[in-house]
C-alpha cells in the first residue's frame, strides 16, 4: 500500500490479539429471535426445523474452518471452539468473531429454503447474530463451559416444555402458567439435578399430559455437539465425573505445521451428535478434541 498524509489514521486501531496458548470460544446468539421465530411460527416449544438449520449451517462453518475443533449448539446460540494452539488471523478476535458471524449467518439464510420450504424470508424479519470471543486457560475450564452450556439446555428445555404444555394442551394462560412454574422455581438452586425442581416439572408433564420428559429426544434435552470424526478410541479408567485440569500445550507451531493439521482436519467428517458431553467418555474416546491432534480416519 502506498504511503500517504492520511494513513496516521491506522494508528487509531487497537489491538486486540486473544492470549496465546488459551482455548477461543466464539459463541453466536441470535438477535430479536424470539420475535422471528413468532413471526415464521416456529413450533413450541421445539422446532426441529428450525435447530436442524442451526446445526447445518454450523457444520458448513466448522467444514469452512479446520482450526475449529468442536462446536456446541442449542436454540439460537451457538459456541465455536478454537484450539490453545490456533493462529488463525494471528489470534485476533475481531476477525475470528465477525468471521464465524457472517458465515454462519450467510449459510443460515442460504440453507431456509430447505427446512423452511413455504415460508421465504421477508424483510423486516431477516436473521442476525451477535458474537463475542471468550479465553479459558485449561482443558478443564474448557470442559466446564461446555457443560455450563449443556445444563443450561437442560434446565430451560424442560421448563419451555412443560410451559408449552400447560399453554397448548392444559388451556393455561401465559402468565398462570408462568406463575405456577414460579412457585416452584422459587427458594430452589437452579443446576443440573433431578432435585425438587425438576421433579415438580415431570411431575406435571406426567400426570397432566402424559409425558415422560426422559423419552424426549435428545436433541431437545443435550443439544448438540458438532466435532470431527476420527475413530473412536477406549476411554482409559478415571473416575466419573472427574476433569482433566492438564494444562494445555504451550508453543507456537510452524506454519506449514498448521497447513498439515489444516488438511487433516478437512478429511474428516463433521459430525452432529446429541449426546452427554459433562462426564468423561465422551472427551476420552475422542482425544482429538483436546489434544488438537486428528486421529484416524474411519475406514
Amino acid at each position: 500500500m502506498a504511503n500517504s498524509k492520511y494513513e496516521y489514521v491506522k494508528d487509531f486501531e487497537q489491538p486486540d490479539v486473544l492470549l496465546p496458548s488459551t482455548w477461543i470460544v466464539v459463541r453466536i446468539d441470535g438477535k430479536g429471535f424470539h420475535k422471528f421465530s413468532d413471526h415464521y411460527q416456529f413450533t413450541k416449544p421445539n422446532d426441529r426445523r428450525a435447530l436442524d438449520l442451526m446445526n447445518a449451517a454450523a457444520v458448513e462453518v466448522m467444514k469452512e474452518l479446520p482450526d475449529l475443533c468442536i462446536a456446541y449448539g442449542v436454540s439460537d446460540e451457538f459456541s465455536f471452539v478454537f484450539h490453545p494452539n490456533c493462529q488463525l488471523f494471528e489470534r485476533r478476535s475481531a476477525k475470528l468473531v465477525t468471521t464465524i458471524v457472517s458465515t454462519f449467518t450467510g449459510y443460515y439464510i442460504h440453507k431456509w429454503s430447505e427446512y423452511f420450504p413455504s415460508t421465504p424470508l421477508q424483510p423486516p424479519y431477516l436473521p442476525s447474530f451477535d458474537g463475542r470471543a471468550v479465553i479459558y486457560p485449561s482443558n478443564g475450564i474448557l470442559r466446564d463451559y461446555m457443560s455450563w452450556r449443556q445444563v443450561d439446555c437442560h434446565i430451560n428445555n424442560l421448563y419451555n416444555t412443560t410451559f408449552w404444555m400447560m399453554v397448548l394442551k392444559g388451556g393455561m394462560s401465559n402468565t398462570d402458567a408462568e406463575q405456577e412454574l414460579k412457585i416452584f422455581d422459587e427458594g430452589h438452586p437452579t443446576y443440573f439435578t433431578q432435585g425438587t425442581v425438576s421433579g415438580d416439572k415431570n411431575e406435571i408433564l406426567f400426570k397432566r399430559f402424559g409425558i415422560n420428559y426422559n423419552n424426549e429426544e435428545d436433541i431437545y434435552k443435550k443439544g448438540s455437539v458438532l466435532y470431527r470424526q476420527f475413530e473412536l478410541q477406549e476411554p482409559e479408567s478415571a473416575q466419573e465425573g472427574e476433569v482433566d485440569n492438564s494444562a494445555v500445550p504451550e508453543g507456537k507451531q510452524s506454519r506449514s505445521q498448521q497447513e498439515r493439521l489444516r488438511k487433516l482436519r478437512r478429511k474428516a467428517q463433521v459430525v452432529v451428535d446429541h449426546v452427554d458431553i459433562i462426564k468423561n467418555d465422551f472427551w476420552e474416546r475422542r482425544p482429538w478434541i483436546l489434544s488438537g491432534k486428528p486421529g484416524k480416519l474411519p475406514a
